[in-house]
């Protein structure tokens, strides 16, 4: 193998990472849902033939922790029971067992070669906004199992000798409320893969393979190296810390506990303590708790490190088979990419912060106040509209929070009112930050927001699903916790308060009001 000099090599490094990000572009054009074309629901990212991270883009990082684990898993299944890896094809699947997160969140690979030869692969993951289930949107807060979220589709070829496998797209299609969107977001997602494959042959073709995989492999072990140092910097010692996700009931009572221990370079991870796994949508898959893990120790180490392979080698994580951050099949999951992800966030950044207190802010919102209608215009037609909204950012060590951001394990936008209302038989009423909910301190918290959104016509359900409704978003260093969130219905005039976690019908000139947590303060007022 060819040495490549340091130039060289930070050439490549930033050309494999910019290819990540084309391909997210190549995504988000191509997308038919407001979702992934509008909030950018989506995340790519690029793998050497080992199944090794080598590049992401800035997406979501719920999604961006699971992609190795879940590639390497369904890889594995494609070997053993598929043949193994072919040029010109690609593979789909949204196991969540397999892939790493939830069903809608939607994996394609592309196995890519050069001369012959497997030198990687280009994979992304979108969020289709419904793929079946008892309700709108496939997150039905009352499921009591993975069958009930929706479709479960084990890999299977997308695209075979460069063509779409069109009985694949056809069963997306039949297995949703909303099939036209599903196939356009399918193609979508083979033309993020097929830019991610034109950069990577583009890349071996001008530095030649020797000196492409000789960079590769100093990339990785640098970003090793650097997040070496980075926990070394911290210290050693043991720290343990823990929270309570809310049942549908309210009732603080979900347990996610963590000892976090690091020693000379390396952190490892112990969930034992975490609650078990339960029959309702809260549990994450291991991958979901991996993205968590993850996120946390690059927002606290040294974020400019580059996100790869190399970064989690002095890594360990283990979670106890059969609890709610490793729970075993048919286990539902709809809601654990989004709520217990974000928790889990919570729990390892405040088992950080015990290591490094001026380097991590308060709790913020601590959850992603997902929102999910769906329905039948008089006409028939069928839609459906999903998001996730902002919440107030915890106070940071230097400066308040910032209002209505999402935060943390979500990295998407707003819907933009117009596309909500061009697309949907919705009415965005009100949206604005919700003053006064971020904790005081010596810096504030940020703000959360208010969304109301009206059905227009037709006949539909919604569900919510949110947390902090009851437990506040915990200050840091005597500063004060952020407020609780807060879900209505306006129906005839009258506002009756909702759970946090509820799935209703909905009638014409229905409103649902949505006010998202405040961020926890930061430092006492006065000092």
């Amino acid at each position: 193998m060819k040495n490549a000099d340091p130039i060289t090599v930070e050439v490549i490094q930033n050309a494999l990472v910019y290819a990540s990000e084309e391909m997210g572009i190549a995504v988000r054009n191509s997308a038919y849902s407001p979702n992934i074309k509008e909030r950018l629901d989506h995340s790519c990212a690029l793998f050497d033939a080992r199944g090794r991270l080598i590049a992401q883009a800035e997406h979501i990082p719920v999604h961006l922790g699971s992609l190795p684990w879940g590639l390497k898993q369904t890889m594995r299944v494609v070997t053993s029971e598929c043949g193994g890896a072919r040029e010109g094809d690609m593979w789909v699947a949204n196991d969540p067992y397999i892939t790493g997160t939830h069903l809608n969140d939607v994996t394609v690979v592309r196995p890519v070669f050069f001369a012959g030869a497997l030198i990687g692969f280009a994979a992304n993951k979108a969020h289709h906004t419904d793929v079946g289930g008892s309700a709108p949107g496939s997150m039905p807060v009352d499921a009591v199992d993975l069958f009930a979220e929706g479709l479960v589709v084990p890999p299977m070829r997308l695209v075979e000798c460069d063509e779409p496998v069109a009985t694949a797209i056809d069963l997306f299609r039949a297995n949703s409320r909303t099939p036209q969107a599903r196939a356009g977001d399918l193609r979508a997602q083979i033309a993020g893969n097929y830019t991610g494959e034109r950069r990577l042959i583009e890349l071996f073709e001008r530095y030649t393979a020797g000196v492409v995989l000789a960079a590769i492999d100093r990339i990785l072990a640098d970003s090793e190296t650097r997040m070496r140092n980075a926990l070394r910097a911290l210290g050693d010692g043991v720290f343990e810390s823990t929270d309570f996700l809310e049942d549908r009931q309210g009732s603080p009572t979900i347990r996610i506990a963590v000892k976090l221990t690091l020693r000379d370079g390396t952190a490892s991870f112990d969930y034992t303590g975490t609650g078990a796994q339960m029959s309702a949508p809260l549990n994450a898959v291991f991958g979901v708790t991996l993205s968590g893990v993850h996120y946390a120790l690059r927002a606290v180490t040294d974020p400019t490190i580059p996100m790869n392979d190399g970064c989690f080698r002095p890594v360990d994580v283990f979670v106890p088979e059969g609890t709610l951050l490793n729970p075993r099949r048919p286990a539902p999951v709809s809601g654990g990419n989004v709520e217990t992800s974000t928790r889990n966030a919570d729990v390892v950044l405040q088992a950080l912060a015990l290591a490094a207190p001026n380097r991590v802010p308060a709790c913020s919102g601590g959850t992603m106040s997902n929102v999910v209608m769906g329905g039948t215009r008089p006409d028939g037609r069928a839609w459906t509209f999903y998001e996730t909204n902002g919440c107030g950012m915890g106070a940071r060590p230097t400066s308040d929070g910032i209002d209505g951001i999402q935060c943390h394990m979500t990295n998407s936008s707003n819907t933009p009112i117009e596309a909500i209302e061009r697309d949907f038989p919705l009415r965005v009423t009100r949206y604005e930050f919700a003053e006064g909910t971020g904790g005081a301190g010596r810096h504030r918290g940020g703000n959360g927001l208010v969304r109301a959104i009206q059905l227009v016509e037709g006949s539909a359900q919604a569900s919510l699903l949110a947390d902090r409704h009851v437990l506040q978003p915990p200050g840091a260093l005597g500063g004060a916790p952020g407020a609780c969130g807060h879900h209505a219905l306006i129906r005839n005039g009258y506002e009756t308060e909702l759970a946090a976690k509820v799935t209703l019908a909905l009638e014409p000139g229905d409103v649902i009001v949505v006010q998202t947590p405040g961020g926890g303060g930061y430092g006492p007022l006065s000092s």
